[in-house]
């Protein structure tokens, strides 16, 4: 059985830290986030993404949470 392609998610933390100009300790600071975990969101290495988390990104860099997301779906292929 072939299996189901659904796309990703795509978190654009990088992008948003250096359009900010916003240095990744920083960021780790106020958001009162591990430097490890900014490095895992910026390097789309989060597996579960925890609410909170998103919440705490959203409102340090003052910006909504399709500026940190995007869904990429999945490539149509023909059978």
């Amino acid at each position: 059985m072939e299996e189901q392609d659904y796309g990703y998610i795509k978190i654009k933390l990088a992008k948003l830290i250096e359009e900010r100009g916003i240095s990744k300790n920083k960021l780790a600071h106020r958001a009162e986030m591990q430097r490890t975990q900014i490095n895992q969101y910026c390097n789309n290495e989060v597996t579960r993404l925890d609410t909170a988390v998103l919440a705490r990104i959203c409102t340090t860099l003052n910006c909504r949470i399709e500026d940190l997301l995007e869904f990429v779906p999945a490539e149509d292929k023909e059978d």
